[in-house]
């Protein structure tokens, strides 16, 4: 077995070895992963946060031992930036931009430039990362301000807080412990979404005075209740409630 880490700012991951497939999710700076297979130009990698699986480029890899990787996963306290774009010095004058949620290893041969955050934080202060994002970009697969996706969105904010949340809304929401009402939700809380088949395909941060945080078209705010979300936009019902759990 190898081990890897991500030393650029951002690597795609593909469903498929190539690179007009479908992509699933991101590597951000720092964070670490299993090589499951290797092709010429393609390995299979599996995420060490979320277990995550797709193919990334061979010319995107750098690989670590597996003493290292160990270390990294055990880590209970690992430090995540604040600021929406940092640096990390790669050596004399070489810089790399990394963005709001790369991990830094304490360890790290790069010397980092900018704001962390290494401790577990309170539920209430959830939305405080989660109004970073504010009018990202909706992105299929990202985790950035550059581009993210709803699942990507609410992993990143919980993850940044020191809270493990898997990737897609659907595994999302096999997590916590379900609410009836939405008057027994709090701050910080998650609401799932469905599609007309009945499959949850969307997720939200609640905040207060049934108000929520969520990516559609960007990272915007909107009303919810009993129904779904009601875009303030528009005047309409963009998603349906499906179920309301808590995390934390």
């Amino acid at each position: 077995m190898q081990y890897g880490i991500c030393h650029l700012s951002i690597v795609p991951i593909r469903a498929n070895a190539e690179e007009s497939a479908e992509m699933v999710s991101q590597l951000l700076y720092g964070e670490h992963y299993k090589v499951l297979e290797q092709r010429r130009q393609w390995s299979k990698i599996r995420v060490g946060y979320d277990k995550c699986e797709g193919w990334i480029q061979n010319l995107q890899l750098t690989f670590i031992d597996e003493t290292n990787y160990k270390v990294l996963t055990k880590n209970n306290s690992p430090e995540y930036t604040i600021d929406l774009v940092s640096y990390v010095e790669l050596d004399k004058n070489n810089l790399l931009p990394i963005v709001l949620g790369s991990v830094i290893n304490k360890k790290s041969m790069h010397v980092h430039e900018g704001n962390l955050l290494s401790t577990t934080q309170q539920k209430s202060k959830l939305i405080n990362i989660a109004l970073l994002y504010l009018n990202s970009p909706y992105l299929w697969g990202g985790k950035t301000p550059f581009g993210i996706d709803a699942s990507g969105f609410t992993q990143m904010v919980y993850k940044i807080n020191g809270y493990k949340l898997l990737r897609s809304a659907t595994d999302q929401a096999t997590q916590g412990t379900p609410l009836s009402f939405i008057e027994e939700s709090e701050t910080g809380d998650l609401a799932f979404f469905d599609n007309n088949d009945g499959v949850i395909d969307h997720v939200g941060i609640i905040m207060e005075n049934n108000y929520i945080i969520h990516v559609h078209g960007k990272v915007r705010i909107d009303r919810l209740d009993h129904t779904g979300i009601f875009n303030t936009d528009s005047k309409t019902y963009s998603h349906k409630l499906r179920v309301i759990k808590q995390i934390i």
